[in-house]
């Protein structure tokens, strides 16, 4: 007898491993932070999210093993206000990085601003426990001293400064980003290492393959002390791009060729750190700045079941696929708590045992209860700015649009008095319009949305 309840009780010691208390884990190592970061992927081009073609058996198997989002989102619709969010914790027009009246939407080579050097990045604000950052891939946060990674906390840098589809050589048309088979040399975009070009147009073939080298290689170096690792991926944006080993492969064409890369080279990152004896040890999230671009045709993703994509407020162009995973920490499971890339800064600061710098707004929240003790959220507003507009706000189940944009379709702006809702739980695609028969849920978004802009404060315009 004595001998069962032994074996009973060993059984259940993964139950009782608890979710983090402080800042310290097991092995009294500060947790690690990798976010992967990909560029245009769309809600449903994941296997776990339900695409029926593209393979991804390392992103399922992730989110088999990890926390899987449902309503998980972008602070923007498009690149460089979604990554400015992302790494600040802040919606982006705090810090000037989205489009105001007269400015382009993100930055281009030719732009003059960037990331101003008084905010606070993820990587500097983890300096101060003793983190070693990396920042591996596309950048569109400036290209300007101040403005470059380096400038914002991150000690080791292999980047392309902005989009792949910028630089584009003069005699290229701009439709030849829609080829499946678009000139390898067709843009002029360099490749990076700690500030030193080392090639020019790079080899967008291989980008994929050769962020994930470096990845790796930063894991493997830094394994002895508390890293954040940003691994922000140049596809599927177009001009789309596969290395040989990829090309050709997928039943979705180069778009999934694409897509099944990024799969391979998550499942590489997470094999490293298991391979190391980290993975107990660090959080790895995996998302994406925007959803996807329609208007590319074949070249684009898909939204799965929701309206819209890049470039608009609807769900499609927000609300992105998203997987947490922490083996023994993170239980594995699905939640429909809403949750954003806001929440990535307070939350890997509440892990590293840093408090949030004082004196700064921050429009995210630390949802570590959720990750690792699956508890609800508390309901707050989550605004769906596109330039410097709020254009839609989320309040629990409920979503409100002000204004309605076209997702790069030349469709008018309009604008709605009253507003028109959503419940998001029972309609997703946002096809039936309830705002007749909810006048309190409108009454309680307004009244978020004015307490909201009443405390805004621009940032100086950097577009």
């Amino acid at each position: 007898m004595k001998f069962l309840l032994l074996v009973l009780f060993i059984a259940l010691i993964p139950a009782f491993v608890p979710p983090f208390t402080s800042a310290q884990s097991a092995n009294d190592k500060p947790p690690n932070v990798v976010i992967i970061f990909t560029d245009d992927l769309g809600y449903g081009d994941l296997g776990s999210y339900g695409h029926p073609t593209i393979r991804t058996p390392h992103l399922d198997q992730m989110a088999a093993e990890g926390l899987r989002f449902t309503d998980f989102y972008a602070a923007a619709p498009v690149c460089t206000p979604s990554r400015a969010a992302l790494l600040t914790g802040r919606y982006a027009i705090r810090s000037g990085m989205t489009q105001m009246p007269g400015t382009r939407r993100v930055l281009f080579p030719d732009s003059e601003g960037g990331l101003p050097p008084e905010e606070i990045t993820l990587a500097s604000a983890l300096e101060a426990p003793g983190y070693t950052s990396a920042h591996i891939g596309k950048w569109h946060l400036g290209i300007h001293e101040g403005s470059r990674p380096q400038d914002h906390g991150f000690d080791y840098v292999y980047k392309v400064p902005y989009s792949n589809d910028m630089d584009r050589r003069p005699g290229l048309p701009a439709s030849a980003r829609y080829r499946p088979d678009p000139p390898a040399d067709g843009w002029n975009v360099p490749l990076l290492r700690n500030g030193e070009i080392i090639e020019r147009p790079v080899d967008q073939t291989t980008l994929t393959k050769r962020y994930t080298e470096e990845a790796v290689d930063f894991i493997v170096r830094n394994k002895e002390k508390p890293f954040f690792l940003y691994l922000a991926h140049t596809m599927p944006h177009t001009p789309l791009f596969a290395s040989e080993s990829f090309l050709g492969t997928s039943l979705r064409g180069i778009y999934g060729d694409v897509v099944e890369e990024l799969d391979w080279s998550t499942g590489e990152v997470l094999q490293a750190l298991q391979r190391e004896g980290l993975a107990e040890n660090t959080l790895v999230i995996f998302t994406s700045d925007n959803g996807p671009w329609l208007t590319e045709r074949e070249q684009g993703g898909s939204a799965g079941l929701l309206r819209g994509g890049k470039g608009s407020t609807w769900e499609g162009g927000m609300r992105v696929p998203a997987i947490a995973w922490m083996p023994g920490r993170i239980q594995p499971g699905v939640t429909s708590e809403p949750a954003s890339t806001l929440d990535m800064f307070p939350t890997a600061l509440a892990l590293a045992g840093e408090p949030l710098p004082g004196d700064i707004t921050f429009d995210g929240q630390d949802i570590s209860p959720l990750l690792f003790k699956s508890e609800a959220l508390p309901e707050r507003p989550f605004f769906y700015y596109r330039g410097h507009e709020v254009f839609a706000c989320r309040l629990g189940d409920w979503k409100a649009h002000f204004i309605t944009p076209g997702s790069y379709d030349g469709r008018p702006r309009e604008t709605h008095e009253p507003p028109i809702l959503y419940n998001l739980l029972r309609d997703p695609s946002e096809r039936f319009n309830v705002a007749d028969e909810h006048p309190e849920i409108l009454e309680a978004i307004q009244a978020a949305l004015e307490e909201h802009e009443a405390k805004m404060v621009p940032g100086a315009p950097q577009l």
